[in-house]
């Protein structure tokens, strides 16, 4: 007995739209579409997309034609897919990714164009498998076009490198791709986002199994001065809008390190007045900063 999976013929009332070759009056009731040999479901897809273009959607029919096209075209989501076997990302994925393209294609296939159905369904599905690589693949997320300028950069260096360029600048990628400087530096600081390694990483020894510390080790640290060096370069035009009297008390006060009282012995003023000055000064500084900042 044949294994092949049995088919039965449904007769249908004709509903071709205008413009459309006649659709078909039956279709065969397919009961495992995804078990059709190939050039059985390549022969049956063109039956099956002529009367979908003729059904209306929302009819009772429809459900049933569209659905039987997704799953006899399973297996040429299957086979893009496995163009991609190398990478990271797990096949369930791509394929889950790749049968949104192959339903995208076959809403969106003109029958009347007679060209192949594959034609339109192979650059469908594989541009959603793509599109799943740029969205999880990266580990900084980056604009689409610097991710796609990545891609372009890597072709662009091998083929420098192939001619003898070793390490190419960014004046010659720019060069090669005929892009601007500006651009094709922001891509490679950008392609840095498309891999990233834990700080907690072991660092081996070149040539020797021993390890040596680790990533977070050789990350510097924030320098407390350049925060102070930033504070003060902020200050500076609003010290300079100060009447003379409120610089003399934060000179005394910040650069002489004065007390208090010492500031008022020497400006014959009480302590209370002084820090009065001192705090009215200084929180106009702090609104001053924070309104620039």
């Amino acid at each position: 007995m044949s294994n092949r999976p049995t088919t039965t013929r449904t007769a249908q009332e004709p509903t071709s739209k205008v413009g459309a070759a006649p659709a078909p009056t039956a279709l065969p009731h397919i009961r495992e579409p995804q078990r059709i040999a190939p050039a059985e479901a390549r022969e049956l897809t063109k039956l099956f997309l002529w009367r979908l273009d003729a059904l209306e959607e929302g009819t009772r029919e429809y459900p049933y034609v569209r659905d039987t096209l997704v799953e006899m075209n399973l297996p040429l989501v299957r086979y893009v897919a496995r163009r991609f076997a190398s990478r990271r990302d797990s096949t369930e994925d791509m394929l889950q990714v790749g049968t949104i393209g192959l339903i995208k294609a076959i809403d969106r296939f003109d029958v009347s164009r007679g060209v192949e159905f594959t034609t339109l369904a192979v650059p469908y599905i594989q541009g959603e498998i793509q599109r799943l690589f740029r969205d999880t693949t990266w580990s900084v997320h980056v604009p689409r076009r610097l991710q796609e300028l990545r891609t372009d950069l890597a072709r662009a260096r091998e083929r420098l490198e192939a001619q003898g360029v070793h390490e190419p600048s960014v004046t010659a990628l720019a060069a090669h791709l005929e892009r601007d400087e500006a651009e094709v530096a922001e891509g490679v600081v950008a392609a840095n986002g498309y891999h990233s390694d834990s700080i907690d990483r072991p660092i081996e020894a070149s040539g020797s199994p021993q390890q040596t510390g680790f990533v977070a080790d050789l990350m510097g640290t924030e320098d407390p001065a350049l925060a102070l060096a930033e504070n003060i370069q902020a200050l500076k035009p609003h010290l300079a809008e100060l009447d003379d009297r409120d610089r003399t008390l934060l000179e005394l006060r910040f650069g002489a390190e004065m007390t208090q009282a010492e500031i008022g012995e020497e400006l014959g003023m009480s302590q209370m007045h002084v820090s009065r000055l001192l705090a009215r000064t200084c929180a106009h500084l702090r609104e001053e900063i924070l309104a620039t900042s």
